[in-house]
């Protein structure tokens, strides 16, 4: 009536679990988007609080960033930003390039920010015909949708995530 089971059995399904349990454990393991950018010579707070993913060929440089939607803010006495639910570029030591998906407000236009670099203790933003410098301790804190850097006194931002 009933069957005998191959020995190997038991070892496969052993074989099986570990392989799982392998996987799991590496994708735990796997760093987040901020620590990626902290390989790469870069502050975390140049992406917002809340990226949820996040894809990188380390030959290429090519990345995607992925928020759950847009997000806008305006950091304190400065420049109001805007986050795409997907932000891409090239990411090498120091330079982020190609960038897609992040755009400033200057004065009433908004213009895409294509290409950032570090560049000692300061980060140059370009905007294409035109770049600004910050010092990179403008930087160390990642900003919040809505809010940016100034969560206490919402009230006082006139933007928020869309």
């Amino acid at each position: 009536m009933f069957k005998e089971l191959p020995m190997s059995l038991p070892i496969n399904i052993l074989y099986l679990f570990l392989a799982l349990f392998a996987t799991a454990t590496s994708r735990i393991d796997e760093p987040s988007a901020y620590e990626e950018l902290k390989r790469y010579d870069f502050p975390i707070g140049i992406l917002p609080k809340g990226v949820k993913d996040y894809k990188l060929n380390a030959k290429t440089g090519e990345f995607s960033a992925y928020l759950n939607s847009t997000c806008s803010f305006k950091l304190v006495n400065s420049y109001q930003l805007n986050y795409k639910p997907v932000i891409k570029g090239v990411i090498s030591k120091g330079r982020l390039r190609k960038l897609s998906g992040v755009s400033v407000k200057v004065v009433l236009l908004w213009l895409n920010i294509v290409e950032v670099k570090r560049k000692g203790n300061n980060l140059e933003f370009s905007v294409g015909l035109t770049s600004a410098i910050f010092p990179i301790e403008n930087f160390e804190e990642c900003p919040q949708c809505g809010c940016g850097l100034d969560c206490d006194n919402e009230g006082d931002n006139l933007v928020s995530s869309f």
